[in-house]
């Protein structure tokens, strides 16, 4: 009640400065609340109040406006209507007479100041305050640099920054000129302060830059001020210094936001590979593009994207009680579901030769006529596209041939029993290659337009790699020149000779064998090396990348052009291209299973932008690359740009690291894939998509990750890519090789194809358990009353990170740890172990051929456009029907902006507590028996986080199939699994941080 006070006599002015005491004394002492709690009480009011009337005295008691304005400055920090309430009282116009009367006494000057800020951080108030003249006012107060009244500046600098947040006092400071004194004073500043005693007053300069480049009309003035080469120039004695880094990261930022608008270098952003789709389906329409054209005015996107996801979820939560019920209706005639009754053998088992003779005395053919459920069972997509209708992105119909929807679109029903007995014997070393070679005769036989052979691309100047090679199961070759073939894969063969055979579960002849099955929209003739190959795992852990700030590469080309070359070595579409015409010019490569790269630009002698490719029949989804790139020099650092990534942020910024695979250390008997690249920085470019080629789409922007790597051998061929990759033909050999490796005696494994895919891959279906103990009835019975767990993967195809997952999954399922035992004795698992491979194949992102993200088609899938996702729920859908329903069903995903492991589950209640509802546990019940697995996870899995854990339903998942499967099949236990690309931040597998 003190604002009351006249003011007038010395006893009441002793009460005031009493009152003011005691409030400073218990701010200062206190945490944030106590100035909350001053703030609910209408202290700010009070406050104001007071200050009016201390102002009003003449002259100015400064003995209470001093304890007053330090108060005010503090309060009003926490105050998010500070502003608007100074207006209100008519406390700003004081403020500003108090400035102008003490522009030469510093230390009254300086809480004026203090109060200014807080009162411009309204942007309504700073624009007022605008108006009436603050900013000519701070003018007069900020200085060149001098080691006087360093204070009096800084809060002037402040204050400024605060005032140019208002748009309209930013167009005022240009239309009169001070862009160009702020730029003169950093410059000043900055040449001067040789210690660094005053990072506070440069960067609060760079923040008033900042605010004025969010207009247009700012970044025009700030381009025609050479402020691109002044602030460039002016970083390069900062990215040493730690301590600089608030510097860094402000200058980056401004040059980023000024850098001149361009088009991506492509003709059109859609896809290189285009895919005729079934019927009358179009492919997916062009995306509307980010948020904002990319000449908006508003500031960059939020520094740290992390939570993203958090901060949607309160607005994106399903709050209709209905909705979140278990609703188990059919998306089918019911008798559909009859199909899927021989993809459950094991439910039908005959057990009557189960001591026959061990797997080692039998042939694999004996075998399995033994089984009467052999996994030939197959159910044909009606909408099964062959290889041959594959067409490019720029190839007309007629080249290819009538499009598939105007000739009905119909393929007949066919026996898929030979590629299913495509199987090999490991235990015969000798036989290894030949059986492999004749097995997959049949898979070729399927498709006569195929070429069967596969050629490794050849490492420069080896003897065994010189020229291009065929699997070493073919018998001839293509030779680079035209026409020509060659006679034996010799070459081939000597070198194989040369693998010690140490990688685990993993076979190049059973690579090959199945690479030549794969059906892809470019016809892939060559295999990268290192799926060829394999590869160890790395002999030690790494700590994580520390970011580095100020990596500025495409701003130095702007500001100095001369040595810039911008020469194109590789393009997807104009493959004449793909040849480099210059000495010492880098050769890139892609074009095999789960490659991605569409172009390559030579910017300088060591450095290359690159262009992703979008995902199949799309026009965006540009994350995942893996390429090759060949005759480099040794120990010399090249830079490389990939320049059209979409996602807000990345790991990239926070220690990950891409991944290196160099084909001569694995000759010298280090196979492995090894983190690599230093200098790595993620963030937004000024590449946006221009009209013509987006078809129609506009105003996205893209994303640069750059990197710089040093190859360790010279001439040598290496491979880059996003994360470890793991192909379709990686997935299908490791398969036959499970099923050789496993103890046929206890193991019970049945691999089927589900489906058909898109593109005419199968999609293969596992069922794992364990072998009843005996003939008896009891033990039979057991069998077949074992609960189902369903688990799938790789829905996303660059979310490789997934398929690792489910491959250590599926090794411990077949292995003899007692735990897996004990596992495979209570439970049956079905398992689909990628869900997407004809995006996998392709080398896509997200999509599948369709140009549909699989994941949000769970609710109602297309037999015709997503059979992979409608037979995999079909398959649920009859598990329900016959009571069988699994007891969890868990899909396999990688997160590319979040550490360790972690699930997304289901819950009503969880849901509607979180989105503010009321919920009455008499009406809701709900088991919360779905917190139980994450719970035994967090305890027994180093890497798993509860605490990373969602049990929300958002309105935008519920075509998942975590969703889905949860309300239409009534499983409780539905979750997705997220496994990090890049660490853990906690626990055993936590990792350290190092700086290179």
């Amino acid at each position: 009640k003190f604002s009351v006070f006249p003011f007038q006599s010395s006893h009441d002015k002793d009460v005031i400065l009493n009152i003011l005491g005691v409030l400073t004394d218990l701010l200062s002492l206190g945490t944030g609340r106590r100035i909350h709690y001053v703030i609910s009480k209408g202290g700010s009011e009070a406050l104001l109040q007071a200050l009016a009337a201390a102002a009003r005295t003449e002259p100015p008691d400064h003995s209470t406006l001093l304890p007053l304005l330090r108060l005010l400055a503090r309060v009003g920090q926490r105050d998010k209507k500070f502003g608007l309430k100074a207006q209100k009282a008519e406390a700003t116009d004081i403020i500003l007479s108090l400035i102008r009367r003490n522009l030469g006494h510093h230390l009254h000057l300086i809480h004026c100041l203090w109060v200014l800020r807080v009162c411009a951080s309204n942007v309504t108030t700073g624009t007022t305050l605008g108006i009436n003249g603050a900013m000519e006012l701070l003018f007069k107060v900020i200085t060149p640099y001098s080691k006087r009244h360093v204070r009096t500046v800084r809060a002037a600098i402040e204050a400024l920054a605060a005032l140019l947040k208002s748009k309209s006092n930013s167009r005022r400071a240009v239309n009169r000129g001070y862009l160009g004194g702020l730029l003169r004073l950093y410059e000043d500043w900055h040449h001067n302060d040789v210690s660094n005693n005053h990072i506070c007053i440069r960067r609060g300069l760079l923040l008033c830059l900042k605010h004025i480049t969010n207009i247009q009309l700012g970044r025009e003035t700030f381009l025609d001020s050479c402020g691109m080469e002044i602030l460039f120039t002016s970083i390069q004695d900062c990215l040493f210094c730690k301590n600089l880094d608030p510097i860094t990261t402000t200058v980056t930022q401004i040059l980023r936001k000024c850098y001149p608008k361009e088009p991506l270098p492509v003709v059109t952003v859609r896809s290189s590979y285009s895919f005729p789709l079934p019927g009358n389906a179009k492919a997916e329409p062009p995306c509307e593009g980010c948020e904002g054209g990319y000449e908006s005015d508003g500031e960059e996107e939020a520094e740290n994207n992390d939570n993203v996801e958090s901060k949607e979820e309160d607005y994106d939560l399903e709050t209709d009680v209905n909705k979140l019920r278990s609703r188990p209706v059919l998306d089918r005639p019911e008798e559909e579901l009859g199909q899927y009754e021989p993809m459950c053998p094991e439910l039908s088992y005959n057990f009557q030769d189960l001591e026959s003779e061990s797997e080692e005395e039998k042939s694999l053919e004996d075998r399995t006529e033994s089984l009467p459920s052999a996994p030939c069972h197959f159910i044909s997509s009606a909408t099964s596209v062959k290889h041959p209708n594959c067409r490019w992105r720029n190839q007309s119909v007629t080249e290819m041939g009538s499009d598939p929807g105007e000739m009905g679109f119909k393929v007949p029903q066919q026996s898929w029993t030979k590629k299913e007995k495509c199987r090999w014997d490991l235990t015969d070393e000798k036989r290894d290659t030949v059986e492999a070679a004749q097995d997959t005769g049949s898979c070729e036989g399927e498709d006569p337009a195929r070429n069967c052979s596969l050629t490794l691309h050849p490492l420069p100047k080896e003897t065994a790699w010189h020229k291009k090679m065929s699997c070493p199961d073919c018998e001839a070759s293509i030779n680079p020149s035209p026409g020509g073939r060659l006679k034996s894969s010799n070459a081939v063969t000597n070198l194989l000779e040369k693998h010690q055979g140490d990688i685990p579960f993993h076979s190049p002849h059973f690579y090959v064998a199945r690479a030549k099955c794969v059906k892809s929209i470019p016809g892939y003739k060559d295999v990268a090396f290192p799926d060829f190959w394999g590869h160890q795992p790395p002999p030690y852990n790494k700590p994580m990348l520390e970011r580095k700030y100020g990596v500025q590469s495409d701003v130095r080309r702007l500001i100095q052009p001369g040595d810039v070359i911008g020469r194109t070595v590789f393009d997807l579409d104009e493959p004449s291209h793909s040849s480099p015409n210059g000495p010492g010019c880098l050769t890139f490569f892609s074009k095999f299973e789960s490659g991605n790269l569409r172009k390559a630009i030579q910017v300088r002698e060591f450095e290359y932008d690159l262009i992703m490719n979008a995902d199949v029949n799309s026009n965006q989804h540009h994350q995942w690359f893996y390429f090759e790139v060949r005759d480099m020099k040794l120990a010399v650092p090249y830079r490389f740009n990939i320049i059209n990534c979409e996602k807000l942020n990345s790991q990239f910024n926070y220690g990950m690291q891409l991944v290196m695979y160099s084909m001569k250390e694995a000759l010298q008997g280090r196979p492995r894939w090894l983190r690599a690249g230093y200098d790595i920085c993620y963030y937004k470019n000024h590449y946006f998509c221009s009209t013509p080629a987006g078809g129609g789409m506009t105003g996205k922007c893209y994303y640069t990750l750059t990197f710089t790597i040093k190859f360790p051998h010279k001439d040598d061929a290496c491979y880059l890519a996003y994360h470890y990759p793991y192909t379709y033909s990686t997935m299908m050999s490791h398969l036959d090789i499970l099923e050789q490796k496993r103890n046929t005696k206890k193991v019970y494994w049945r691999q089927q194809t589900l489906c058909q895919t898109l593109g005419g891959n199968p999609c293969p279906l596992l069922t794992i358990t364990a072998m009843p103990d005996s003939k008896k009835r009891d033990d039979l019975e057991q069998f077949y009353n074992r609960p189902y767990v369903f688990l799938t993967a790789r829905v996303h195809p660059g979310e490789s990170n997934a398929s690792w997952v489910m491959k250590g999954t599926l090794e411990f399922l077949v292995s003899n740890d007692p735990i897996a035992d004990l596992l495979r004795k209570c439970f049956i698992f079905k398992i689909i172990p990628m869900l997407n491979p004809d995006g996998v194949i392709n080398g896509s992102h997200r999509c599948s051929l369709s140009g549909d993200d699989l994941n949000r088609q769970w609710l109602t899938p297309s037999s015709q456009l997503h059979p992979t996702i409608y037979h995999a729920k079909g398959l649920l859908y009859y598990l329900r029907s016959i009571g069988r329903a699994p007891l969890v069903f868990c899909d396999y995903h990688g997160h590319s902006q979040r550490k360790n492991v972690f699930l997304y589950g289901c819950s009503i209640k969880e849901t509607l507590w979180q989105a503010g509802c009321m919920v009455d546990t008499a009406v809701i019940t709900e088991d919360v028996s779905y917190r139980t697995l994450p719970k035994i996870l967090d305890r027994v899995a180093p890497a798993f986080v509860m605490n990373s854990c969602s049990f929300l339903v958002e309105k935008s998942r519920e075509s998942t199939a975590r969703v889905v499967v949860w309300k239409e099949m009534g499983v409780l236990r539905s979750y997705t699994m997220e496994s990090t690309y890049c660490g853990c931040s906690h626990g055993l597998y936590k990792v350290s941080k190092s700086l290179k």
